[in-house]
C-alpha cells in the first residue's frame, strides 16, 4: 500500500530546514547575489547545524540519511536562494562518489575527517570544452609507479574555490572515452592544483563556481575511487543519485514564486478589482500549483527508488526534467502576475527566474535527461499492450458476410490494419493493395 505520509522524522528535518532558511538565508540572498560573492559564513552555520554531511553513513559519523531526506530539506533551502541551497548541497554531490565506491581506506579517511571538521568536498567532470559528454572529457590521469600525474582543467565547479576535496574524474587515454575514465579524491592544497576566479553568472551569484587547475598533480593510487574503464559508470551513478536533489532545487523556487504570485493577486487592484478574482490569474495560479506538487511527487519517487535499492536513473531524468522545466515556466508565470514590479529588482521573482534557469543546464540538461528517457522507452521498456500487427481486434459489421466465430483464421494487414477472414491471405489487401505477403496471422479473439 502507498504511503505518502512524512514520518515525524522527515517532518522534523523539514521544519528545522525551513526555519534554518527564513532565519539564515533570506536575511542575506539579495545582498550576496547582488554581491556575486558566497557568504561562507552561512555555509558553516548550515554545517553547525547539521544541514551539511547528513548523508555521511553512519559507520563513519554520519547521520546515515537517504536522498528523501537530503530532497525535504533542499526544497526548503532553495524556497529562499537556490544559490545557496546549491553551495550548501555540494558536499553530498562531491563525496556521492566516494560513497559509492569501494575504496574503504579513502571513506575512512575523508569521509571521517568531513565529519569532525568544516570541510568542502566538490564535484569535478565538466571542463571547458565539455559538461554533459562525461565520455568525452580530456583532463588526463598517466600512471607513474603507484601514483598518477593529472594534468587539466575542470570547469563549472561548484565550491570549486571553496572546496578542501575535489571528487576529480579524469581518463587515461581521450581515445578510449568512455572506457579510459577513472575517478580519484584530489586534495586542494596539494601542489600544482590551482582554483580559478567566481565565474560571473546570471542567477546563483551567491553559490561558488570556479575552475580548477591541474598541473602535474601527483595523487597516491590509494586515492583512486574508481578504475579506468570504471569512472564513466561512477560518474552515471552518482547522477542518478543526485539528479533528484536539482528537481528538489527547482520546486523550492518555484514553490515561492507560486506564493509571491497569490500574495500579489490577492492584493493588487486593477479594474476595479483585486487580480486573484480574474479568471485568468485564478487560471495561472492553477497551474502553478500543479506544477510544484507533481514535481514533488515525482523526486519524491526518484528519491524512495535510489534510498530502497532500486535504480533511480530513469525516474531521477523524469523528476530533473519535469522538475526544472516546470520550475522555469511557474517563475515566468509568478513573473507575469506581478508584471512590471515583477521584473524589478525591488521584488524576488526577477532573481527566482534567473537562478531556475540554470536547472535545465547543469547535471545533465534537459536534452540529456530526453535522450536518456527516449533510449529506455524505445529500448529497455517493455510494454503491456501486444504489437499493432497482432491486435485481435474484429469489427463484425464490416464483414456482414462472415461469421467470426466459425471462420477459419483471421489475418491482418501488417500496412493499414485491414482484417480478413478465411482460410487464407487475401492475394491483395482491398485497402492498400499490398500483396498477401503483408498479411500476418493473428488469434481469434
Amino acid at each position: 500500500m502507498l504511503n505518502f505520509t512524512l514520518s515525524p522524522a522527515l517532518k522534523a528535518l523539514r521544519q528545522q530546514a525551513r526555519e534554518f532558511a527564513l532565519k539564515e538565508l533570506l536575511p542575506v540572498a539579495w545582498e550576496y547575489d547582488q554581491r556575486d560573492e558566497l557568504p561562507l559564513h552561512i555555509l558553516h552555520k548550515a554545517y553547525d547545524a547539521g544541514l551539511v554531511n547528513g548523508d555521511i553513513p553512519k559507520e563513519y559519523g554520519g547521520k546515515g540519511y537517504g536522498i528523501l531526506e537530503g530532497v525535504i530539506a533542499t526544497e526548503e533551502l532553495a524556497a529562499v536562494c537556490p544559490g545557496l541551497a546549491t553551495s550548501i548541497f555540494d558536499n553530498s554531490l562531491g563525496m556521492e562518489p566516494l560513497i559509492l565506491s569501494d575504496n574503504e581506506a579513502a571513506k575512512q579517511k575523508y569521509l571521517t575527517t568531513i565529519t569532525d571538521d568544516r570541510k568542502f568536498f566538490a564535484f569535478a567532470t565538466s571542463e571547458p570544452t565539455m559538461g554533459s559528454d562525461v565520455s568525452s572529457l580530456r583532463c588526463l590521469a598517466e600512471p607513474d609507479g603507484d601514483d598518477y600525474i593529472l594534468n587539466g582543467t575542470k570547469f563549472w565547479i561548484t565550491n570549486g574555490g571553496i572546496a578542501d576535496y575535489v571528487s576529480v574524474f579524469a581518463t587515461i587515454d581521450p581515445k578510449q572515452s568512455h572506457k579510459g575514465i577513472c575517478a580519484f579524491v584530489v586534495e586542494t592544497d596539494w601542489e600544482g592544483v590551482t582554483p580559478g576566479r567566481h565565474i560571473p553568472k546570471l542567477g546563483q551569484r551567491p553559490s561558488n563556481t570556479a575552475a580548477i587547475n591541474l598541473k602535474n598533480v601527483r595523487v597516491p593510487k590509494e586515492n583512486m575511487i574508481a578504475p579506468p574503464g570504471e569512472g564513466f559508470v561512477l560518474a552515471m551513478r552518482t547522477f542518478a543519485r543526485t539528479r533528484p536533489s536539482i528537481g528538489a532545487f527547482a520546486v523550492g523556487a518555484a514553490r515561492s514564486a507560486m506564493e509571491f504570485a497569490i500574495d500579489y493577486a490577492k492584493k493588487r487592484r486593477a479594474f476595479g478589482s483585486k487580480i486573484s478574482n480574474f479568471q485568468a490569474i485564478q487560471f495561472k495560479i492553477a497551474e502553478m500549483y500543479q506544477k510544484v506538487e507533481t514535481s514533488r511527487l515525482l523526486i519524491w519517487k526518484a528519491a524512495w527508488e535510489a534510498d530502497n535499492g532500486i535504480d533511480p536513473t530513469i525516474n531521477a531524468s523524469i523528476s530533473k526534467l519535469y522538475a526544472t522545466e516546470a520550475a522555469f515556466e511557474v517563475v515566468d508565470q509568478a513573473l507575469q502576475v506581478l508584471g512590471g514590479y515583477g521584473y524589478t529588482r525591488f521584488f524576488p521573482v526577477e532573481k527566482l527566474l534567473r537562478d531556475t534557469r540554470l536547472f535545465r543546464i547543469y547535471e545533465g540538461t534537459s536534452e540529456v535527461q530526453r535522450i536518456i528517457l527516449a533510449g529506455h522507452a524505445m529500448g529497455a521498456y517493455r510494454p503491456v499492450m501486444p504489437p499493432l500487427d497482432d491486435l485481435p481486434i474484429h469489427n463484425k459489421n464490416d464483414f456482414p458476410d462472415v461469421d467470426p466465430e466459425t471462420a477459419d483464421d483471421v489475418w491482418r494487414c501488417r500496412i493499414c490494419g485491414y482484417v480478413h477472414f478465411g482460410e487464407e491471405a487475401p492475394e491483395e489487401c482491398p485497402y492498400c493493395f499490398f500483396p498477401a505477403t503483408a498479411f500476418n496471422k493473428i488469434e481469434k479473439p
